[in-house]
């Protein structure tokens, strides 16, 4: 493959490029508090389901200014998310479902979740929408210290949470579960593999969670072992996606295939096959092959495939069909 040619953002990642999280100033409440009050703040909203407030009249943000979250929202904690153009930006996650229809009128707003949203929002938007729920769901799962059962208390404007207990006093992280996606080809044809539960025709690159002591090349390899029987030797990264649904980083992956033998083995799978370029291109027109949604990391691995294989534009193929 081409490796000059630099693979397509997938959605929810590049966020670094707009914002600065400006880390080294969360353990600063006088800072923030200033930045939180300032005319130029702004907050992202979110339910108690992890659902963002939208726009009702196009697909963008419902943002509110501080004065908004003064008026609305004033006793609800506020979690630092970065700084843009000079912009602070801010979450607020809602604990209370009976605020949200009235929350919902008085901002004339909808309510979104992150895979609808993804496919929507502008760029930059769905990955401060993604890194927000990310962040709310940590800690919404993160209440009680792991070592004394103490409840926690956020801190560094809710990127930790502290024991109070004085014989404690442990700190906790967000976490992130890494899992490995990828795209194995052999001789100029690439695996995909289906779940019973997924709409008829749907096939996607296989994935799978890293398990402990495990390197992300040995986790591809022992994924498409243990789901297709496939034997991997060349493993090489592609690109990463952030996916807090509800807490992962999917870590994507090109990888050759020494065979193309295929034994199921653990039931996950209910259908694996190779499909060469010509073959994808037949099942879309006749509605036999459905790929992932183009939100996924999947969706843009079969792209940069089927484009440096075949010249094949996916976004073209699959648009012409719908």
């Amino acid at each position: 493959m081409d490796r000059s040619m630099p693979p397509r953002p997938n959605t929810f990642a590049g966020l670094s490029l707009i914002l600065d999280r400006i880390a080294e100033r969360r353990d600063e409440p006088d800072w923030i508090a200033a930045q939180a009050g300032s005319a130029e703040a702004r907050y992202l909203l979110l339910d108690p389901a992890g659902e963002a407030f939208l726009r009702r009249d196009h697909d963008a943000l419902r943002w509110l200014d501080a004065n908004e979250r003064k008026l609305l929202l004033e006793e609800l904690p506020a979690s630092l998310l970065g700084v843009a153009d000079h912009r602070p930006y801010f979450m607020l996650a809602l604990g209370d479902a009976g605020q949200v229809d009235a929350l919902e009128a008085a901002l004339d707003a909808r309510r979104m979740n992150l895979r609808a949203a993804g496919l929507l929002l502008p760029a930059d938007e769905a990955g401060l929408f993604a890194y927000a729920k990310g962040l709310s769901h940590w800690q919404l799962e993160t209440r009680h210290c792991t070592h004394c059962g103490t409840p926690l208390q956020l801190v560094a404007a809710g990127h930790r949470a502290q024991c109070p207990n004085p014989h404690c006093r442990r700190l906790h992280f967000p976490r992130t579960d890494a899992a490995v996606i990828m795209l194995v080809e052999h001789d100029g044809a690439c695996l995909l593999g289906r779940q019973g539960s997924w709409p008829p025709g749907r096939y996607s690159t296989l994935a799978g969670f890293v398990e402990p002591g495990e390197s992300l090349e040995d986790a591809v390899r022992r994924e498409v072992a243990e789901e297709a029987g496939v034997i991997v030797d060349d493993v090489r990264y592609h690109s990463s996606q952030p996916w807090p649904m509800p807490a992962s980083l999917m870590v994507g992956f090109l990888a050759t295939a020494t065979s193309r033998r295929i034994t199921l083995r653990d039931n996950e799978l209910e259908d694996a096959r190779w499909f060469t370029p010509q073959q994808i291109v037949d099942g879309l027109g006749d509605g036999s092959f459905l790929p992932s949604p183009p939100l996924s990391v999947s969706y843009r691995l079969l792209a940069y495939w089927l484009q440096q294989r075949a010249g094949l534009d996916l976004d073209e193929l699959a648009a012409a069909v719908r």
